[in-house]
């Protein structure tokens, strides 16, 4: 009798079930020094070595704040914790644990979420802290919710709200990285993007990574704080450069004047030269580098690894070379303006 050869499909989320998914993902993680009690019981817990925390959340949507046809479960997952650890250490603290809400469809593939969590751990190792717990649930698609749970690095968190006429500001890391992968990804086939790596000596590529998952300066922002060079005012570039800079501007009652050439990027003229787009736009207006920018007081040198940008003045707003900016300064949720983030839905 002729054999009928069985073929054999990759198991999905609704074979193994809720329960047995949460174990698989769980399953050799070794949780850090501040969870006292990780996932398999109705909470985690936590220690919180200061007597307070720093909390921050955030949700990343499919087809949203990401595609899966461009970004792999991997990326995805670094990108959602980076995210979040990058609104910790902006408040001059430090992540020690992690809750993360997944929603996804029945019909994924275990594997998927298998990489997904390991992104997840993959970036909380290089920031800080362990995935403690959270919840899986069904949904028409993949949606994560993170929450981070921050020990500030020293007697309290450092605000938005703390810069002086007179002080310096400075980032560390390279805004207009990630507007530029998410311009190539747009306007071009994979395939074009990887035609186009040699050419520019791996800048596309670069620029590609900064957007599927955006690698923060988390080492700066603690050397910073544990070195006795702490900021006065502090905030994560999510947003834009203008847009966060006008909002620590506004919780500080002052102004901040930016300098575009201290702002200057050749390797990023090279990207916005494959679109004949506009480097500047994306360094001033662009979103999702996760990028820090700091204030420190008058006669304050901003420490190694920073790049001053420009000054604390009385007043209000943000200025650019002396001038109010004229294009879209950044991104807003609900405002429809253009910007780096990935909202596929424009």
């Amino acid at each position: 009798m002729r054999k009928v050869l069985a073929i054999s499909t990759p198991p999905t989320v609704r074979d193994l079930g809720e329960f047995a998914l949460i174990d698989r993902i769980n399953a050799g993680r070794t949780q850090g020094p501040a969870v006292r009690l990780g996932p398999g019981d109705d909470a985690a817990v936590l220690a919180a070595a200061r007597g307070n925390y720093v909390v921050s959340t955030d949700m990343l949507i499919e087809d949203r704040h990401f595609r899966l046809d461009w970004s792999n479960p991997d990326e995805i997952g670094r990108k959602a914790i980076a995210q979040n650890a990058a609104d910790i250490y902006a408040m001059g603290a430090e992540p020690v644990g992690y809750v993360i809400g997944l929603g996804v469809p029945g019909d994924t593939p275990v594997d998927f979420v298998t990489r997904l969590a390991d992104g997840f751990w993959a970036e909380a190792e290089r920031a800080g802290g362990s995935v403690a717990g959270g919840d899986i649930v069904h949904s028409a698609q993949l949606v994560i919710s993170v929450t981070a749970f921050g020990d500030p690095l020293g007697d309290r968190p450092v605000t938005r709200s703390g810069a002086q006429v007179g002080g310096t500001v400075a980032i560390a890391g390279r805004p207009g990285w990630s507007a530029a992968g998410f311009a190539l990804l747009s306007h071009a086939h994979p395939g074009v993007v990887r035609r186009n790596e040699d050419s520019t000596g791996g800048v596309v590529a670069a620029a590609v990574a900064a957007h599927r998952a955006p690698r923060p300066a988390y080492d700066l922002v603690r050397a910073a704080m544990v070195t006795g060079t702490r900021p006065e005012a502090l905030t994560d570039i999510s947003d834009g450069l203008l847009a966060d800079l006008g909002h620590l501007a506004a919780a500080s009652g002052v102004a901040v004047a930016v300098e575009s050439v201290c702002l200057c990027d050749p390797d990023l003229e090279l990207c916005a030269a494959e679109l004949e787009a506009d480097a500047r736009q994306w360094i001033l207006a662009g979103g999702e580098d996760h990028v820090f920018a700091g204030v420190w007081a008058a006669g304050v040198a901003p420490p190694p690894g920073w790049t001053p940008i420009g000054r604390i003045e009385a007043g209000r707003g943000v200025t650019v070379d002396g001038a109010r900016y004229r294009g879209a300064g950044g991104w807003e949720a609900f405002s429809g303006s253009e910007s780096a983030k990935s909202d596929h839905s424009r």
